[in-house]
């Protein structure tokens, strides 16, 4: 009995970490080129900032672009599928205080 309880456990252990291990990949399947034409088709402009990172449980390409001279559009490309996963308008302020609280995680983490 002792056996089918450490068998049913390794077998559960085996399962969790396979299935992480098929939705967390730790590359991404397009390039930040590709990925970058794609935030620029959807935002013209000029790209002021871009970065991989992992966001909500997906792993994404970041893109900053100007699209005025006041205005900045964020376009999260998927870095699995190449699909567009978000689009946010940032004014020039709003933008300065999300790099300066970033800043501040990424300080607090090291």
């Amino acid at each position: 009995m002792k056996y089918k309880s450490i068998a049913a456990v390794i077998a559960a252990a085996a399962v969790t970490v396979s299935a992480f291990a098929t939705t967390t990949p730790a590359k991404p399947k397009i390039t930040l080129k590709h990925a970058r034409a794609i935030a620029l088709k959807k935002a013209p402009g000029t790209i002021k900032s871009s970065e991989l990172e992992r966001e909500h449980g997906k792993l994404i390409y970041s893109f900053d672009i100007a699209t005025s001279a006041k205005a900045v559009t964020e376009v999260n490309v998927d870095a699995l599928n190449g699909k567009i996963v978000a689009v946010q308008h940032e004014s020039a302020a709003k933008e300065a205080a999300e790099k300066k609280q970033e800043a501040k995680e990424k300080t607090a983490k090291h």
